[in-house]
């Protein structure tokens, strides 16, 4: 850190301290009783996160950014977010259990999952 004042050290060290705290809220987060919504994007031909874990009545969201149009489709047809044009956004609640894989109908090499749990005390 040679170079830097003690003014920039004790500023960097701040903002370290803070990125380190805020690394540990996903899960302080999760113990929340309420629903939570959970963002999916679509980028470059891939989902991003590929895998997503929520809870028993959360939501995902998938928002597409490619220039190219995508859906998010259960690989079991129980749910399809519909065809996503570059900037729009498409939205499942999940209500039970389970793991569900899904792709895109445009271009099946894309693909993800939603791992839902059970709520605990539910």
């Amino acid at each position: 850190m040679r170079g830097l004042t003690h003014l920039t050290r004790r500023g960097f060290g701040r903002g370290l301290g803070a990125a380190l705290s805020l690394a540990g809220l996903p899960g302080l987060v999760r113990a929340h009783d309420g629903t939570h919504k959970v963002e999916v994007g679509i980028a470059r031909f891939a989902f991003d996160p590929e895998t997503v874990e929520v809870l028993v009545g959360d939501s995902v969201t998938w928002t597409n950014t490619d220039l190219a149009p995508h859906t998010a489709t259960a690989e079991d047809g129980a749910w399809d977010t519909g065809t996503l044009e570059r900037g729009a956004n498409g939205r499942i609640t999940f209500d039970a259990p389970g793991d569900y894989p899904y792709y895109c109908a445009y271009h099946p090499h894309m693909k993800g999952i939603v791992t839902v749990r059970t709520r605990s005390g539910a």
